[in-house]
């Protein structure tokens, strides 16, 4: 039996990618308050400045991984034009329903799918950009949804990896004290759901570091890979072109 980490539990890795799912029901409703609730709207300038590196024209090809309630689904849609395509997929029914609602009431229709990001159901080559905000540090086998991102890529095309990562070190007392004591008591209220947000707390201690990353990244084809700390390290962005 082979395990994987759940935050800071142990358990068979066959277990996994339906535990991280029942967390996300549990959230979905709740999810774009909390988000600005625990991240005091900074989420927003995250979003916005990962769309900014992007630099996507009219008529690029967008794969949106975990891209729950549609951010950047909908702010790429808004870059790439009517002759553009962006695809928004999540591996989770409830956070996709909740994304693709949000969508048409902006009065935009876009390509749907539920998809593990482990194996995509898509032709390699397939798009200009692939992008994951917040959801690599969910999947059981990043290595495997990395090079899968990468097959998808044409050759020149970019990945961008939005995700929580390592804080600074003077700030890693009171960002902890606000992850284990504040965000549960937060995701109780807010959410009625304070076990799903310790899991956050846990699993971005799981993830790995902006270094780490980089070389995982790399190690599945990209060549070139920058990356951004934004909030002191809170968040990074990491940006990899397809060899």
């Amino acid at each position: 039996m082979s395990e994987t980490h759940f935050g800071f539990q142990k358990v068979d890795e066959t277990q996994k990618a339906s535990r991280v799912r029942s967390v996300f029901d549990s959230v979905a409703s709740k999810y774009d308050v909390m988000n600005d609730l625990m991240s005091m709207g900074l989420h927003r300038a995250w979003k916005a400045y990962t769309v900014g590196v992007a630099n996507v024209r009219l008529g690029d090809r967008v794969l949106d991984i975990a891209g729950g309630t549609g951010d950047l689904a909908k702010a790429f849609a808004k870059k790439v034009g009517p002759t553009g395509t962006v695809v928004h997929t999540d591996i989770n029914e409830a956070m996709l329903r909740q994304g693709r609602d949000r969508l048409l009431d902006e009065g935009l229709v876009l390509p749907t799918s539920i998809c593990d990001a482990e194996a995509l159901p898509f032709a390699t080559g397939s798009f200009d950009l692939v992008t994951v905000a917040f959801g690599l540090r969910n999947m059981t086998h990043k290595e495997r949804a990395l090079a899968e991102m990468n097959r998808v890529l044409r050759v020149g095309g970019r990945l961008l990896v939005l995700e929580f990562s390592k804080v600074a070190a003077p700030l890693q007392k009171p960002y902890d004290w606000y992850s284990f004591k504040v965000l549960p008591r937060l995701g109780q209220w807010v959410a009625g759901d304070a076990e799903s947000y310790r899991y956050l707390a846990e699993s971005i201690r799981m993830h790995p570091g902006q270094a780490e990353l980089k070389e995982m990244m790399k190690a599945a084809g990209f060549g070139h890979v920058d990356v951004h700390n934004l909030s002191a390290g809170v968040v990074a962005l990491h940006a990899g072109i397809k060899c």
